[in-house]
């Protein structure tokens, strides 16, 4: 006679056999590197960068997160499908194809805007930590010590693991933003066409250089480099691209679901009663008259976790980009001994962004603007080799770009690249 835990071994055996469960065990298997990459996009300055946005132009600026999320889907699906595919990164295969000294440019550029990205975040720590009467020093050494223990200690699952908890804390936002009670039909209407506001010469001037901004925060330079080597490092396997591909744009769809309710926050608070703001976590504070203490405390906090996930995020990509670059070893699934120079990289811009943030008067306002607006700028050069290299029949065979994600990935290049141009302009010429 069978006992119940034969029984149950049994129809688990079978179970499992089932079609259905063996799509799921995949699912579970490939998910993580793209989802944590587009989330990633939502660090502390990607916060500040919406915040300022939704209180400075309201709900009109959400016409953007259409667009963007597409191209975001589009271009990290090109990254990750190149690296299973390849099975290398991006940047291994920038270096290998276009040479050593093109592989130098782009690591320097990657390293200048990294390291704004992370002094931001940490700013945005240093500040909210305040806010929430943490002592802001304290804080940001513990975050250092914290981070690079848990990273060089740990592993990828242990990484990828933590970072996917992080991920369910910017449902913060989403409370935040219902507790705001905004206008939902203007909201959404916005999506589809922006109106609702008076379309000055200033505030056309403004919604251009603040939406470069917002492109730069939500498709990054980095993110494209990260998201194929943290791919990579996970070791999928190349018959499994059709799930990694679904994921990246579930990861595109989730990063801007939580941007749409960071600016509805704030537009529905601030920009409908006139107030300025000038950082990320100071609207957190901004929006308690309006939507309530528990409100801009949620805010608070969604703010600090953002800013634990980029510094972790980012520090990784040019860690991972300068072993690539240089053929050196660099995985999270190596000890610190075995990949020395990958740790070390990874550490030096912590210390970095720590030490700088003692100092008294940085302004995350002025640093969040000037890096998004470099990332957007750096997103053309980023996307050439991505196209390139995608397009390339010798390397990705049959996975070759179709026609929609060809013209469309070329088609949002060229708008950058005149979006970049016309900012540059606009921004030394009073209108």
């Amino acid at each position: 006679m069978n006992t119940i835990g034969e029984i149950l071994s049994a129809r688990w055996k079978i179970i499992a056999r089932s079609p259905a469960m063996t799509q799921l065990l995949v699912i579970l298997a490939v998910f993580g590197p793209a989802t944590i990459t587009a989330m990633a996009d939502n660090d502390a300055s990607g916060v500040a960068t919406y915040s300022i946005a939704g209180a400075t132009l309201g709900y009109p600026i959400l016409f953007m997160l259409l667009i963007v999320t597409v191209l975001l889907g589009i271009t990290q699906e090109m990254g990750v499908r190149l690296t299973l595919i390849t099975r290398k990164g991006l940047a291994d295969l920038i270096r290998e194809r276009y040479g050593v000294k093109v592989a130098m440019f782009m690591f320097v550029a990657l390293l200048i805007a990294n390291t704004g990205t992370i002094v931001g975040d940490m700013a945005a720590i240093k500040t909210t930590s305040a806010m929430l009467n943490i002592p802001p020093i304290p804080a940001l050494i513990f975050m250092v010590v914290f981070t690079f223990i848990f990273v060089t200690r740990g592993n990828y699952k242990l990484t990828q693991t933590i970072m996917l908890l992080s991920c369910l804390f910017y449902i913060a936002y989403v409370i935040s933003a219902v507790m705001a009670k905004p206008d939902w039909g203007l909201a959404f209407g916005n999506l589809l066409y922006p109106h609702g506001v008076n379309f000055t010469p200033e505030y056309l001037k403004n919604y251009l250089i603040i939406g470069m901004g917002v492109l730069g925060t939500t498709i990054t330079p980095w993110g494209q480099f990260f998201v194929s080597s943290f791919s990579f490092d996970k070791k999928i396997d190349a018959k499994n691209v059709a799930y990694s591909q679904a994921e990246t744009y579930w990861g595109a769809f989730l990063t801007d679901f939580f941007s749409f309710f960071m600016i509805v926050a704030t537009a529905s608070t601030l920009f409908m009663n006139g107030i300025v703001l000038v950082s990320g976590e100071q609207a957190s504070l901004a929006i308690k008259p309006f939507a309530g203490e528990l409100a801009g405390t949620l805010f608070a906090v969604g703010i600090l976790n953002a800013g634990f996930m980029g510094i972790v995020i980012v520090s990784l990509c040019t860690a991972y980009a300068f072993s690539e670059f240089f053929g050196l070893s660099g995985s999270l699934d190596t000890s610190y001994n075995q990949s020395r120079t990958f740790y070390i990289i990874f550490l030096g811009q912590l210390i970095v962004a720590a030490v700088i943030n003692m100092f008294p008067g940085v302004s995350l306002f002025q640093l969040v603007i000037i890096t998004q607006s470099i990332n957007a700028m750096a997103l053309p050069l980023v996307f050439f080799f991505l196209i390139k290299l995608t397009n390339n029949k010798g390397l990705m065979k049959e996975y070759t770009n179709n026609k929609f994600q060809r013209y469309f990935a070329i088609t949002g290049t060229v708008v950058i690249i005149i979006a970049s141009i016309a900012t540059l302009i606009l921004t030394f010429v009073k209108i």
